[in-house]
């Protein structure tokens, strides 16, 4: 089944982009600065952990911010593993992140199949990676301190179409849709992308929350800057060829 990023990964866009990031509006976070210290495991790790992290540090239960992680681990019969990893949650001490870590390592076989999953117990992030998944999660705290959620982990339930069947997203405040990334480098074509599919489902899902959207945006915890751009600044076209050509609706 096509999740919105396998879905995004098979689309050639128009150069720059379909949501060309030159139309965004970007600002500095607070004066705490890049997050640069070398990290021992992979990069995908690093951001599920930031982002789960967040949503279970801004009032999710345990179960509830890792619930793509138990999903995962329920399809290869790790339920058990994953439970007891849960249970080793605690705020942001070094165990509560090492085993924040290591769950996330479940969801690659709920996106993407048994066959890519590697055994968790090998994500052993030391403390150079510990050190910035803290800083960074405390930085998503106090972002959302400042802009609370009023939706977080949610899928797209009555907006799946043969294109794109899985999907879920990060955070809602009041008028903006938040995707977290952690990459060393700004946004590019393919996350710009994701967050507008993201919206255009959100509109046709069962939350209605996504009703009083008014802007999109990027945050990145790692460079410390936010991206945004006002939804009626997107082009009719834009809109209208990515419902139809990524996504797969008739019409809008």
């Amino acid at each position: 089944m096509s999740t919105v990023t396998g879905r995004i990964k098979e689309i050639k866009q128009p150069r720059g982009g379909y949501l060309p990031l030159r139309s965004f509006t970007v600002k500095d976070m607070d004066t705490l600065g890049e997050v640069t210290s070398p990290e021992n495991i992979h990069a995908g790790t690093v951001g599920m952990a930031v982002d789960y992290l967040t949503r279970l540090i801004t009032g999710s239960t345990r179960a509830e911010a890792f619930n793509i992680s138990l999903q995962g681990a329920r399809l290869i019969g790790e339920e058990t593993t994953a439970r007891g990893l849960l249970n080793r949650l605690n705020g942001l001490t070094d165990d509560s992140i090492r085993a924040a870590c290591q769950l996330s390592g479940f969801d690659v076989v709920y996106r993407a199949g048994h066959s890519s999953y590697k055994p968790v117990n090998q994500i052993n992030p030391d403390d150079e990676t510990i050190k910035n998944i803290r800083i960074m999660t405390e930085r998503m705290r106090l972002f959302f301190e400042a802009n609370p959620p009023t939706l977080k982990e949610f899928e797209f339930t009555g907006a799946y179409t043969h294109l794109i069947r899985i999907g879920d997203g990060d955070i809602l405040t009041k008028d903006t849709l938040w995707d977290i990334k952690v990459s060393k480098t700004k946004p590019q074509p393919k996350n710009t992308l994701q967050i507008l599919v993201y919206w255009i489902m959100g509109r046709r899902s069962i939350h209605p929350q996504f009703q009083t959207i008014e802007k999109l945006g990027i945050v990145n915890p790692r460079l410390g800057k936010t991206w945004t751009i006002a939804v009626e600044e997107i082009p009719d076209s834009t809109l209208t060829q990515v419902s139809s050509d990524v996504i797969g609706y008739a019409s809008l």
